[in-house]
């Protein structure tokens, strides 16, 4: 086995791994209150990033992301099923082995593709859960929050 195909997996994963993040902070700008001290809303802002982080369950402290696996067990299952198919169709050739490598490979990258597109799609939905709780957290304790315009009838 060469020194490339030993360390496909291992490579594989770290890319994927790359691609998999969860929210780390907040996205919206939130300001202090009125007559609040800086002091006062770096304090609300930790307790509202806890906050949040917690609404989704996500056990990290602030500022460190949480690696989410569902993007690498859909990656994993993708490889052994591509194996399994790659093999069953080179033992009718009578390549199982060559048939099981090219099978794992390919179910490899289209496992990791469509992992990533799917774990990307989550990320999106978490970000804005996330977003939420936080800007409730920041609002209840007084300070300012962005508000979405409307139209006016008039």
């Amino acid at each position: 086995m060469t020194g490339a195909k030993r360390y496909l997996g291992l490579i594989s994963a770290l890319v994927l791994a790359g691609c998999v993040t969860v929210p780390s902070g907040p996205s919206v700008m939130v300001l202090p209150g009125t007559s609040k001290s800086f002091d006062a809303f770096q304090a609300d802002n930790f307790a509202c990033q806890q906050y949040a982080q917690a609404t989704l369950g996500l056990g990290a402290p602030p500022g460190q992301p949480v690696v989410d696996q569902s993007a690498a067990n859909s990656a994993v299952a993708a490889t052994i099923i591509g194996a399994a198919v790659g093999a069953g169709i080179g033992a009718v050739t009578g390549q199982a082995g060559a048939g099981a490598a090219i099978g794992a490979g390919t179910g490899l990258l289209f496992g990791s593709a469509g992992a990533a597109n799917a774990a990307g799609y989550s990320n999106y939905g978490t970000q804005r859960r996330y977003d939420n709780a936080y800007v409730q957290c920041m609002y209840a304790k007084g300070n300012q929050v962005p508000v979405r315009a409307g139209y006016r009838n008039g």
